[in-house]
């Protein structure tokens, strides 16, 4: 019965975790369309995202600390709640204001989502190494499901974003997924299971820092690898795809946020499929830690090359037609591919090097670094693309790699 619990605690945190990562893609996908068609550059719509990152890598230290006091159902219903109360939020958004109070408001809400996010994300994965029975070899198998069914979902949300903004519009959008969230926070008020950890009111806040080398240097090397995704996911290749095909293949803009809406979607879940089938595609069933180590330093290499060769081609081609689109979007989906296996392992990796009495705080502490590295990312992503093109979002993505490459040489 005890077993019986844990799976549906497990159950209930993933599907939470599941609506929660549709709304939060659905609301990227919403935010960036619908301010890049109001004019505004590719800067600004990066800043549009700074707040939502460095919010959310301050919530990951508190939040890995509010669950060891407070326990993780505290922390889960809490970033639900600040998910709904951001949507709704954002529809008081006034077309009359200037750009700069514009900017300055979504900025905020985005804070508000940011946190949100990362207490959901801390939550469920921590949630994981609670509940995996020890001893049952599971806990890959797991945290791979639970990271790479999140990012398929994450993916339909931005496919759903680009239907809701062409269908009903950015207020009335923000308010069929405020709706949604509410409604699955309901049914897991009422129906969760008592099997998540209850906490510890003596956690002192002090103790969010890890002492383990492992965490520390994992956490780094996980910065400068969602660094080099984000600086081109988060505003160039978007935008890139977006003026790439109004301006040569269509020239309505709701087909367009369709067609864009549709590649990040696929991308995504593509990527989430992947990442939840590592564990098979790699062959990792009774593989040490010392292999996955040497695994993953070997995908970093080929992830680097991969992105060196991208660069390069959108260099040397400087043009944006079919061809070349079609091209670009086949290294980017090979790029997808590479980078959720990597992911997959570091996700693994962060539960396996986290002892059970720290795990909120090691997990919180990780995914911090996370979220910075999203957060340089956006930033770069935007002053990159304004400044030297995809071809430099590019370039730089492979820097920040090669960086995360020489950290994970430290792991032991």
């Amino acid at each position: 019965m005890t077993q019986q619990k844990a799976r549906l605690a497990y159950l209930y945190v993933t599907i939470a975790y599941w609506v929660f990562m549709l709304t939060d893609g659905a609301l990227r996908m919403l935010i960036l369309l619908h301010f890049h068609v109001l004019g505004y550059s590719p800067l600004q719509l990066a800043y549009l995202f700074l707040v939502y990152e460095i919010a959310g890598a301050i919530a990951n230290l508190t939040a890995g600390w509010l669950a060891a006091r407070l326990g993780l159902k505290f922390t889960l219903y809490a970033g639900l709640i600040l998910q709904i109360a951001s949507l709704i939020a954002l529809t008081q958004l006034n077309l009359a204001w200037s750009v700069s109070i514009s900017v300055l408001f979504v900025m905020l809400i985005q804070g508000l989502s940011g946190i949100a996010k990362d207490f959901t994300k801390m939550s469920a994965k921590s949630a994981v190494k609670t509940l995996v029975t020890k001893g049952d070899g599971n806990l890959l198998n797991w945290v791979s499901f639970l990271t790479g069914s999140k990012n398929s979902v994450k993916g339909f949300g931005f496919f759903l974003g680009a239907i809701l903004l062409s269908s009903f519009g950015f207020v009335s959008s923000l308010l069929i997924l405020a709706v949604a969230l509410l409604a699955i926070l309901i049914i897991i008020f009422l129906s969760m299971p008592d099997r998540l950890p209850q906490g510890s009111k003596s956690t002192l806040f002090s103790e969010i820092f890890s002492k383990n080398n492992d965490v520390n240097y994992l956490s780094a090397a996980r910065l400068f690898l969602f660094g080099a995704r984000d600086v081109w996911f988060a505003v160039g290749v978007p935008i890139y795809l977006y003026s790439t095909v109004s301006s040569n293949f269509v020239s309505n803009t709701g087909f367009a946020f369709f067609l864009v809406g549709g590649f990040l979607a696929t991308w995504i879940i593509l990527y989430g499929i992947i990442q939840a089938n590592t564990p098979k595609l790699l062959g990792l069933k009774g593989v040490n830690r010392s292999k996955i180590l040497y695994i993953l330093r070997l995908w970093l290499q080929r992830l680097i090359a991969a992105t060196l060769l991208m660069a390069v081609y959108v260099l040397i081609i400087n043009q944006s037609n079919l061809l070349s689109s079609i091209t670009l979007i086949f290294g980017l989906l090979i790029f997808g591919a590479i980078f959720a296996m990597i992911s997959s392992l570091h996700s693994y990796l962060i539960l396996a090097f986290s002892e059970d009495k720290r795990v909120t705080l090691d997990v919180g502490f990780y995914y911090m670094a996370n979220a910075l590295g999203r957060f340089f990312g956006t930033l770069l992503s935007g002053l990159t693309y304004q400044f030297g093109g995809l071809s430099i979002c590019l370039f730089t993505a492979s820097l920040m790699l090669f960086t995360s490459l020489m950290l994970t040489r430290k792991l032991g």
